[in-house]
């Protein structure tokens, strides 16, 4: 990690990529999030109930499973230059459609849109994967990850401030809207301003595209195994928008999702073996070899740690408020400033948990940040009105260290599985983080903050256990160029 290798203040080469890139997911961030500090705002404005809340809060991670998913086939098969320009520019439109939303009806249906533009992380992890050696990719990704997370705070301190600045009761809308505008500007910049790899590097593409390739019959079975859940998800989203939960959709309109889901689910079987079918009847030598094993451990590990703190920051400002409005005088704008130190750590964290993996073993660092979140979890579910403020938010900070630590992680060790499919392989962990999201949120609409934070604190000690069930990358990972050439691409 030396200063000439990664110069931090340099906006060249690979520096270059790396901060235009980061700062295309920061951007994706500040349009995903815009809302969650303004949420109180915006419901008093549409006369929205606390459920009407929890479901908008739900609609917004709901859309990121299959976006992460597709995404993550179209950056393989596209490249990350044309995918995250085109990707902003889309994720403008249901931004400007939120903001003049005229009924809770409106708002939902334009944050579910929304939510496709959260799956922009996986484009970047590829760039990164792409520009940087397995020695800096770590640090590299939790840069990437880190600083571009933060949007989320940066959404809770300025857009409270920007909307009084409009004024009016229409603030909140204008400075939603001006999130929307600012993505649109910068997918022409970044267009402009990258390319997918450096100089005379190949872009290794999947020989098929559809579903990600596995190198064994029982990886085969558990990769499908490894989908249902995110199918699942999906229907657990439909039923809690369903008569049964909050009567967003008929009875008719519900069955009719269900059966698309399930029906898109077996067709996803199908696209998997498809795609295998072929070259499993083959022996597959040994150097071409991965264990997906790999990515259904990464894919739990994601689930804790970015699918928490998803549903974090999404109910964190509306908990400081209701926590500690009566007992102590805390404004909206001081809850929302309060809870943006969740999302703060970003900065550090998560470039420090890929520099840790970097340098101690990525098994090892993945374990102790699970340990610390799991802990971190437990004592934020003791908070009472009557804890300072100031303790509460120290506490919050050290907690989602170890959370977004664990997130850099994850995706310090996503690049070196297999190169080609590093864009579907992120999608697929990436979308587990989403899986977590509505799982934990769903959770929060039935219970209280307390059982919600102690519900991920369980749930950690069910992913440390299987963490330890992972390999540490280690050799070289090999590729073969379109001429036949085999590329070997040190891992350690």
């Amino acid at each position: 990690m030396s200063s000439q290798s990664l110069n931090f203040f340099s906006f060249s080469g690979r520096m270059k990529i790396l901060h235009t890139t980061w700062l295309a997911f920061f951007i994706s961030f500040v349009v995903w999030f815009s809302h969650a500090p303004l949420m109180l705002v915006i419901a008093d404005s549409l006369g929205m109930s606390k459920e009407q809340i929890k479901t908008v809060l739900i609609l917004n991670v709901a859309l990121t499973i299959p976006a992460r998913i597709i995404i993550g086939i179209l950056v393989d098969k596209f490249g990350p230059k044309r995918t995250f320009s085109i990707l902003l520019a889309l994720g403008s439109l249901p931004t400007f459609m939120f903001a003049f939303a005229e009924s809770f009806e409106q708002l939902a249906l334009a944050r579910f849109l929304s939510g496709f533009v959260g799956a922009g992380f996986v484009i970047g992890i590829r760039m990164v994967g792409e520009w940087f050696p397995a020695k800096q990719v770590g640090i590299a990704e939790g840069i990437y990850g880190g600083w571009g997370n933060f949007g989320s705070a940066a959404a809770a301190m300025t857009l409270p401030s920007l909307a009084l600045l409009y004024g009016g009761e229409d603030g909140w809308r204008y400075a939603i809207a001006s999130t929307g505008i600012v993505a649109l500007v910068y997918s022409v910049i970044y267009f402009f301003s990258v390319t997918d790899t450096p100089k005379g590097s190949t872009y290794f593409k999947p020989k098929k595209a559809g579903a990600m390739e596995v190198t064994s019959i029982w990886d085969l079975f558990f990769y499908i195994l490894m989908t249902i859940p995110l199918y699942a998800t999906l229907t657990l989203l439909t039923w809690k928008l369903s008569p049964a939960g909050v009567s967003l959709l008929s009875d008719v309109a519900a069955i009719s999702i269900y059966v698309g889901i399930w029906v898109l689910f077996f067709y996803n079987v199908y696209k998997i073996v498809h795609v295998n079918e072929e070259h499993l009847m083959q022996p597959i030598d040994e150097i071409h070899k991965y264990k997906f094993k790999q990515v259904a451990i990464l894919d739990l590990a994601y689930l804790i740690t970015f699918g928490s703190e998803l549903a974090v920051v999404s109910m964190l400002p509306i908990f400081f408020y209701e926590t500690f409005h009566e007992s102590q005088g805390i404004t909206l704008i001081q809850a929302g400033l309060s809870a943006s130190g969740f999302a703060f750590m970003n900065l550090i964290a998560r470039p420090g948990g890929g520099w840790i993996s970097d340098k101690f073993g990525r098994k090892l660092s993945l374990s102790i940040f699970i340990v610390g979140l799991s802990v971190g979890y437990y004592c934020l579910s003791l908070i009472t009105s009557d804890w300072p403020i100031f303790a509460v938010i120290i506490l919050t900070m050290c907690c989602s260290f170890f959370v977004q630590a664990g997130e850099g992680a994850v995706f310090a060790m996503v690049p070196l599985i297999k190169r080609r499919m590093t864009g579907q392989i992120a999608g697929m962990v990436g979308a587990y983080g989403n899986v977590g999201a509505v799982i934990f949120l769903t959770v929060l609409s039935f219970v209280s903050p307390s059982v919600f934070f102690t519900v991920i604190s369980a749930g950690a000690i069910f992913v440390l256990l299987a963490v330890q069930f992972i390999e540490e990358p280690k050799g070289h990972m090999v590729e073969v160029q379109e001429d036949g050439s085999v590329e070997m691409i040190e891992l350690d």
